[in-house]
């Protein structure tokens, strides 16, 4: 078969893959219905719901009925770099330098048989250690490239199609605490103008530290400029990879990373503002209203290093401004007797529940001169801290509020595999401790909102990175006006394996090739399919209508001259 004949047939398979793997890679949301849900969820159609709302979003913004409040979290890209680069600062071919040393007389050897033996050895380490670590180390390379792009991918997808108004990456945005400042530089750099491109960083004036007077970051349900900035920003979550654990966090590092990636612990609060003046009119006021316990509605969200709240820390001043910051999150807190207003604590670290619930199970692992060195998830104290602190949640019937807390819930990473529970405390055991259960079993079971068992929602978003299937998790939150509380739910949207990613544009690269090359061909008028004509060939005849035909004479019969 003829190249242009092979060129040709390849196309016809080449061109219709290409054009499907690509649409769907750049419209996979669409084709997978990913969409933040809708309020409320009551029927099993919301999805579907979801998914037409959102189309209406691109159609006819003003028709759409999505939730005020839709953030897009995104769980431990973990950039990697040069570290992870084999051959990193060292020669591709060492061994091969070394036998040619040998020969040239370069280095000092006892004999010539000792030299010779010396250069058989570094001949065969090329071959066992320094090809295999140079075809490795450019196929990591390669790895690292795309990978940014991959995360590039859902960043922007997800952005453009779901119409988030707020994005969060809920920390190890690094691959590791341990690089040095010129590596963590070019990492960074690679964060914000490869995987996260038109991100940027929440500001630090208004990134606020709780206090009883506060400004508000914005209002909810408002499309403003300050709503359009939000949509831009991105609230970076401090992890381990980021800065380290308690016996690893220093202040080098943690300056480091708030001036990249933002302050690593603060609050915002966004109020939602009501236009029914019959509504507006239940909402507490000291003069007018003094027995209402309602709240104007208002959210927030509040970003926790909880990276040292476990003991021992390396240093002690960054755990003490840790804790005293968790404390002034609950000092701050509206009393948990009033209604309107909802927590959202964004951190790494997931709360402590039982081995057996998440795939990650409760483990510490220490220096050995003192400090945590690794942990999967924080003490039961620790952990007690948000839920009976800063959530006001509480065993005891005859605490404030009966002991049902704040309306909110708690976003996390650091288990790559995600996990989606709820804790809760039973008011009427005689023993109650905190116990956990997998949402969906909780809900199979209707401990959410039941009387006398106080609870709180923990989602641990999948990892994002393509070993975990390109996750993402959208967060609704909207408020319901009859019952004067906030609402919320979740959903997940995974892209799949980085392969897919490269499969989709290695097939457009060589598609892309071979209709240039078939293109070529043709402009330069090269017929590559037609066979040369003979020179020898005899031209044909042409015979006029009504002319004699020529007389076929043999040989035998030719007339000697």
């Amino acid at each position: 078969m003829f190249p242009a004949a092979l060129l040709r047939n390849a196309l016809r398979v080449l061109i219709p893959l290409a054009v499907a793997s690509t649409f769907y890679l750049y419209l996979y949301p669409v084709f997978l219905g990913c969409a933040f849900p809708l309020p409320p969820q009551t029927t099993e159609q919301d999805t579907v719901a979801a998914f037409q709302d959102t189309v209406r979003q691109h159609v006819l913004p003003s028709s759409s009925s999505a939730a005020p409040f839709r953030l897009l979290a995104l769980g431990d890209p973990q950039l990697e770099g040069d570290t992870s680069i084999r051959n990193h600062n060292r020669e591709s071919f060492l061994h091969l330098t070394w036998a040619i040393r040998h020969l040239t007389f370069k280095t000092d050897q006892p004999s010539l048989r000792k030299r010779l033996r010396q250069v058989v050895h570094d001949l065969v380490d090329v071959f066992f250690d320094d090809i295999p670590d140079t075809l490795e180390s450019i196929r990591k390379r390669i790895d690292l490239f795309g990978n940014d792009f991959y995360l590039a991918h859902i960043y922007r997808t997800l952005r453009w199609w779901t119409k988030p108004t707020h994005v969060t990456v809920l920390g190890d945005l690094l691959g590791s605490q341990w690089i040095k400042e010129k590596e963590f530089e070019r990492r960074s750099w690679r964060f914000w103008n490869r995987s996260f491109k038109g991100g940027e960083r929440v500001p630090d004036e208004v990134a606020l530290y709780p206090a009883e007077e506060y400004d508000l970051a914005g209002l909810l349900g408002v499309e403003d400029s300050n709503a359009a900035a939000w949509r831009r920003r991105i609230i970076n979550v401090a992890g381990n990879h980021d800065i380290g654990y308690a016996g690893d966090l220093t202040v080098e590092r943690l300056e480091r990373f708030e001036r990249v990636f933002g302050k690593a612990a603060y609050e915002l609060r966004f109020e939602l503002p009501i236009t029914d003046p019959v509504a507006n009119a239940t909402i507490y006021d000291f003069e007018k209203n003094p027995d209402s316990n309602r709240l104007p509605p208002e959210l927030r969200i509040v970003n926790v290093n909880n990276m040292n709240l476990d003991t021992p820390a390396a240093d002690q001043s960054l755990q003490d401004k840790t804790y005293a910051f968790v404390n002034d999150v609950i000092n701050t807190a509206s009393a948990v007797e009033y209604a309107g207003h909802f927590t959202l604590v964004l951190t790494h670290i997931p709360l402590y529940k039982p081995e057996g619930v998440c795939v990650d199970a409760p483990f510490f692992n220490f220096h050995a001169g003192g400090g945590v060195k690794e942990q999967n998830q924080l003490s039961a104290d620790a952990s007690r801290g948000f839920l009976e602190g800063i959530f006001g949640l509480n065993g005891d019937p005859n605490a404030p509020g009966g002991g049902r807390g704040r309306r909110g819930v708690v976003l996390n990473g650091h288990d790559h595999e995600g996990c989606d529970i709820y804790h809760y405390i039973n008011q009427t055991e005689d023993d109650r401790q905190w116990q956990v259960a997998r949402w969906h079993s909780a809900q199979a079971d209707g401990l959410p909102g039941k009387p006398e068992v106080p609870g709180l929602r923990e989602i641990t978003v999948r990892s994002m990175m393509g070993g975990f299937g390109g996750n993402a998790g959208l967060l609704s939150v909207w408020f319901d006006q009859e019952t004067w509380e906030w609402k919320s739910e979740f959903a997940n949207c995974a892209l799949g394996r980085q392969y897919f990613w490269w499969f989709v544009h290695i097939v457009d690269l060589i598609t892309l090739i071979a209709l240039v090359v078939y293109g070529v061909l043709h402009a330069t008028g090269f017929d590559i399919e037609t066979r040369p004509a003979s020179r020898a060939a005899t031209p044909a005849v042409s015979v006029k209508q009504g002319s004699q035909k020529p007389v076929h004479v043999g040989n035998g019969d030719a007339k000697k001259g």
